[in-house]
C-alpha cells in the first residue's frame, strides 16, 4: 500500500526479492498539468507495468474495500507513504499485522511530511523507521532503523530519493528478520514525539525577520514543492537556491537588498545575511541570478516583503 514515488523502491525491492505481492493498493488518479488529464500514481505505474492487480478505493473505510482485502487473504501488509490511516478491522486482516515504512527517526516527525520539516528545522540527521501500524498516527511498535546525513546544500528532492532508496534496505532487513522471527518490538516514547504536519504553500513565505540560517533551511526545506517565496516590488518572487553569506552581521532592516552580483542578491535578515542564487517570477521561468538581471532590474536597497 503505498502511492508516490517514495514508495516505489520498496515495493521494486519486494518484487525483485521474490515476495508474492497479491495486489498493491495506492489513491485513485488524479488530474495533472495544464491539460488535467488523469495521472497515475507512481506505485500504480509500476504495478501495472509488473502485471500485479491494483486497487484504488476513494475510502478504505468501506465494507467494499475491506471485503475485496479480506478475499486476497494477505499474510501481511506493507505500506509507504500511501496517504491514509488503517483503520483497526483492516489492520486486523493479516495475521503478521502491517508494517510501515517511515521516513524519519522516530518518535521524532510523525505525521505526514518528515522530510520537509527535519531540513526546515535544521537537523543534521534523519532517517528511516519501519514499524507495525496502529490506529494512531505513525504510533505504533517500532522495529528497525537507517539513518542518514543531512548535508548543508541537501533539499527535501534529494533527501526524498535518498530515503525512498533507504527505506527499500530497511523494510528488505525487516522481512527477513521477520520471517527468521527475529523482530524485537520497541514501543515509543510519546513523551518525545514530535509532529511534521502536512506541507501547505503558506510554509513557503519568508520571513526576513528570521535568521539566515533559518531561511536557508526553510529554502531547501520546500524544494522543490510547496516553494519559498518572497515579494519584490509586490510581484512575487520563488526563491530556488540560497547560500549563507553571514551568519551574525545585524542591524539592516531585514529583507533588504544589499547588493546585486551576477552571482546572487546579497540580502539582511534578521541576524546574518544570505545570498539568493536561483529565482523565478511569474514571467520567467527558474534562473540564476546572473541571467536574471541580464534583462531586468534589481534595485539595491529595495525591502523584500
Amino acid at each position: 500500500m503505498g502511492t508516490p514515488e517514495f514508495a516505489v523502491p520498496s515495493l521494486d525491492m519486494m518484487v525483485k526479492e521474490g515476495y508474492d505481492i497479491a495486489a498493491v493498493v495506492t489513491q485513485p488518479d488524479k488530474p495533472k498539468g495544464r491539460g488535467n488529464k488523469l495521472s497515475m500514481p507512481p506505485v500504480k505505474e509500476y504495478a501495472v507495468s509488473k502485471g500485479i492487480q491494483v486497487l484504488q478505493p476513494e475510502k478504505v473505510r468501506v465494507q467494499e474495500f475491506f471485503e475485496k482485502l479480506k478475499d486476497l487473504k494477505p499474510d501481511l501488509l506493507v505500506t509507504a507513504a500511501y496517504g491514509r490511516i488503517l483503520p483497526k478491522d483492516v489492520l486486523d486482516i493479516p495475521p503478521l499485522g502491517c508494517i510501515n515504512v517511515h521516513g524519519s527517526l522516530l518518535p521524532k516527525y510523525r505525521g505526514a511530511a518528515p522530510i520537509h520539516w527535519s531540513i526546515i528545522n535544521g537537523d543534521k540527521t534523519t532517517g528511516i523507521t519501519t514499524m507495525f501500524s496502529d490506529n494512531g498516527m505513525d504510533t505504533g511498535d517500532m522495529l528497525l532503523k537507517g539513518e542518514i546525513e543531512i548535508t548543508e546544500d541537501m533539499t527535501t528532492g534529494i533527501l526524498h530519493d535518498k530515503l525512498a532508496i533507504l527505506g527499500a534496505e530497511v523494510l528488505k532487513e525487516t522481512l527477513l528478520r521477520l520471517k527468521e522471527g527475529a523482530l524485537q518490538r520497541i514501543p515509543q516514547a510519546d513523551s518525545e514525539a514530535t509532529y511534521a504536519p502536512m506541507m501547505k504553500k503558506e510554509v513557503g513565505l519568508i520571513d526576513w525577520s528570521k535568521s539566515a540560517r533559518e531561511i536557508h533551511n526553510l529554502v531547501r526545506g520546500t524544494n522543490p514543492w510547496p516553494g519559498a517565496y518572497t515579494y519584490y516590488k509586490g510581484d512575487k518572487m520563488k526563491v530556488w537556491l540560497t547560500e549563507v553569506a553571514d551568519e551574525k552581521q545585524q542591524g539592516c532592516v531585514p529583507g533588504t537588498i544589499l547588493k546585486v552580483c551576477s552571482d546572487g542578491f546579497h540580502i539582511a535578515c534578521g541576524k546574518g545575511t544570505i545570498d539568493i542564487k536561483e529565482v523565478q517570477f511569474d514571467c520567467c521561468r527558474r534562473m540564476c541570478i546572473g541571467d536574471y538581471i541580464c534583462g531586468h532590474t534589481i534595485d539595491e536597497g529595495e525591502k523584500l516583503e
